[in-house]
């Protein structure tokens, strides 16, 4: 879950490449407007494997598919992508997280204001939790070195499922052990660069 959603629900707040905002923004200036692709960070395929290593963790990586963007708490669906559901769910926990990358509700609005967002959809959660991922300090670290302890210890913060320096969860809740995240991010890895060399060049 992201942040603290695991924890009652309560609200949270490779080689350098010149993508996104840069090592002099700190955590509370706004990012660059957007430049075509529903905000200001560049998905590069190491980026896309670490997006998608997250939704394997938090149990939204539904085999690939868009599906996972439509995840409430728990596994339930939502419909509309206009907004954050903001729905409620009451499990072992009590929670409103929601999405591919479970945003909490006060979470997503803080991304989605800082970003400029305009629905729930899914390059508008890729581009929050991006935002995430640097409002922890750890994408600038990831873009340099690529999936590692630190980047996971950093991460942890806010992913619960996601194992921190002592290999358990920061919020000491289950969490996918290191080893098979870095696999599935290497794998993942290679299927995004294979895509990419697949794909088409633009006219």
């Amino acid at each position: 879950m992201c942040g603290l959603a695991l924890l009652v629900a309560l609200p949270i707040g490779a080689r350098q490449l010149p993508l996104g905002p840069g090592p002099s923004q700190t955590s509370q200036q706004s990012p660059p407007p957007a430049q075509g692709q529903g905000g200001p960070y560049q998905i590069t395929p190491e980026r896309r494997a670490l997006l998608n290593t997250i939704r394997y963790a938090e149990g939204t990586w539904i085999g690939g598919s868009q599906e996972g963007y439509r995840v409430l708490f728990g596994g339930g669906r939502f419909d509309r992508l206009d907004r954050h559901p903001e729905i409620v769910v009451q499990l072992a926990y009590t929670s409103a997280a929601a999405g591919a990358y479970q945003f909490l509700p006060a979470t997503w609005r803080e991304a989605s204001t800082k970003l400029g967002l305009n629905d729930f959809g899914p390059a508008s959660q890729d581009q929050a939790a991006l935002y995430l991922m640097q409002k922890r300090g750890a994408l600038e670290t990831f873009d340099r070195r690529g999936l590692n302890g630190e980047v996971l210890n950093r991460l942890s913060r806010e992913w619960a499922s996601l194992p921190a320096t002592h290999g358990g969860s920061f919020y000491g809740q289950p969490v996918k052990d290191a080893d098979e995240l870095k696999d599935f991010y290497l794998a993942e890895l290679q299927r995004q660069k294979r895509l990419r060399a697949e794909a088409p060049s633009a006219a």
